[in-house]
């Protein structure tokens, strides 16, 4: 009998010593957290919490998987994010439709308005953001924060554009005809993010989609979930305070499950994915087989070519921050450099001091220029990288390491000794390592430069007026970026943003770029008592 009674007991007292225990790590989970430190409150200050909510469409939530941000300085859990599952999804795009009846009522400068808003409460928390972004993505901090502002940029610029969008009035060659473009909003644009630029490309096509009157559904990268949370809490407070539906600008974050959804969803009016080639073809071939519209922004393998003549003064700095800035975790880095054979030795020779006095640590520190790579998997392709460069005939001038200390962090590397056609030169490797090589003419470097199959950013070094032309002219570089006297990286709000062949040939941020957020009617109208044909055609 006393058995009997002991074993529920004794069942009941390991039970209740298992939650304890489970108890007891959870705590000890959360207390390391990099949010629970005192070095970090100011998190808190961009709403953000232990276990913070992935989905946003008017009300917040979140019930899929839980999933932990790590910072790639030291690797150490920042704080949770909450995902969306794929019912979460539907509801998010259902909402969205619903509100995109109301956002595409309201006059087009009044939307620009709006968005200006979002522009100035972006600015009160320019450093915060850009603190955040240095924390969990790795870019150094003046990175961090002048990504933020291209978010603040691209609101100025488009505010200005919500007052002059539309089309023109053609000549009509029919009597008591008028003949116009008229320009209307797509509807619902799905825009899928990366990791390295977490903030200012949903910037580039959130403020240029609204105001062209279409609403956003977000999902940004898995790794900086904590960023897509954090923007888009500042975003739905001004849609609050303007009486307006959230789902304008929704947010569901997530894995592969939501960015598959939103490629084959025919809700989903435009998908505009930024990231790698070989999963924006897969993501290509989904909206395309709906016959859906796509903006692609994919991967580049970017060249600068320095000629005889350039201003050496320019250089080093140039290539510097084109290699090495976001520790080469750009699309438009600079991977490949070609340099005149008279000055080859010269450059190397001045670039290896360059790199030599390169500050590599803490991205959130003021005096560094070279953060961490995003992941541990970033490191593998990049110690792969080399092994293969040397292996394919590459001499390892500086750098080529991983540094021993806690977190992603890596040698920036210089390599020469490579075919330009080798093997690992064509492959873009999101690393910071350049490959340098000689040539001799003006037709070899640009031949070159164009035989990589992606064509995103290009740079020569030259005062030669004539080489200048022929390089911006149709036998010059096929990129959609081409540059003269200035590096690869750092293009302004200003210009069409993106390239071409397996760059995917999307067009972002400033010009004429609006028009992927818009449909195109043209409109003819009839204000005669005639029905005169086109082409004088006689129908009796």
């Amino acid at each position: 009998m006393l058995q009997q009674l002991a074993f529920p007991l004794y069942r009941h007292f390991l039970l209740k010593r298992k939650i304890f225990a489970s108890c007891c790590r959870q705590a000890a989970a959360m207390s390391s957290l990099l949010i629970n430190q005192p070095e970090y409150s100011w998190l808190k200050d961009l709403g953000l919490k232990e276990e913070n909510e992935g989905v946003y469409n008017g009300t917040w939530g979140g019930k899929g998987e839980v999933v932990t941000s790590y910072s790639p300085a030291s690797n150490a859990p920042i704080a949770r994010v909450k995902q969306a599952t794929l019912e979460e999804y539907n509801e998010t795009v259902n909402k969205a439709k619903e509100a995109w009846k109301i956002w595409t009522d309201i006059p087009a400068p009044k939307r620009g308005e709006i968005v200006r808003q979002i522009g100035d409460a972006l600015r009160k928390k320019i450093k915060l953001l850009g603190h955040l972004e240095s924390l969990e993505m790795g870019k150094i901090l003046v990175e961090g924060v002048g990504e933020v502002q291209e978010y603040v940029d691209i609101c100025d610029y488009a505010v200005g554009l919500s007052r002059i969008i539309g089309g023109p009035i053609l000549p009509s060659e029919r009597p008591g005809h008028a003949l116009i473009e008229q320009w209307n909003p797509v509807g619902l644009v799905g825009i899928i993010t990366a990791f390295n630029f977490p903030v200012a490309v949903y910037g580039w096509n959130n403020a240029l989609a609204l105001i062209c009157g279409n609403v956003c559904l977000w999902k940004g990268a898995p790794t900086t979930s904590l960023t897509s949370v954090a923007v888009t809490k500042i975003v739905a407070q001004v849609l609050e305070d303007n009486n307006l539906p959230g789902a304008i600008c929704s947010l569901t974050c997530g894995g592969a499950d939501i960015g598959n959804a939103i490629a084959k969803d025919e809700r989903v009016d435009l998908v505009s994915f930024t990231g790698s080639t070989n999963v924006g073809k897969q993501v290509a071939l989904k909206v395309q087989e709906r016959f859906g519209r796509k903006l692609l922004e994919l991967g580049g393998n970017n060249a600068i070519i320095v000629f005889e003549d350039a201003d050496l003064s320019l250089v080093t700095p140039s290539v510097l921050f084109a290699a090495v800035g976001t520790a080469g975790q750009r699309c438009t880095t600079a991977r490949r450099l070609f340099l005149h054979e008279s000055i080859h030795d010269e450059i190397v020779e001045k670039l290896s001091k360059a790199y030599a006095q390169v500050r590599i640590g803490d991205p959130c520190e003021p005096d560094i220029l070279c953060g961490p790579l995003h992941t541990k998997q970033a490191v593998e392709m990049y110690l792969s990288a080399i092994e293969q460069a040397k292996c394919e005939g590459g001499t390892v001038v500086c750098g080529g390491k991983v540094i021993d200390r806690p977190g992603n962090f890596v040698e920036p590397t210089i390599m020469t000794g490579l075919a330009h056609d080798a093997a690992i030169v064509h492959k873009e490797t999101f690393a910071p390592i350049l490959y340098v090589m000689k040539f001799k003419t003006e037709e070899e470097a640009f031949a070159w430069n164009n035989e990589v199959k992606q064509g995103l950013s290009s740079s020569i070094f030259t005062k030669d007026l004539g080489r200048i032309f022929r390089w911006l002219g149709p036998k010059g570089s096929d990129c959609g970026l081409v540059n003269v006297n200035i590096p690869t990286s750092g293009a302004e709000i200003g210009g069409a943003f993106g390239g071409e062949k397996h760059t995917g040939g999307g067009r972002e941020s400033g010009s004429d770029s609006w028009k992927y957020y818009m449909r195109r009617s043209t409109c003819t109208i009839n204000y005669s008592k005639d029905l005169p044909l086109a082409q004088g055609i006689k129908f009796q």
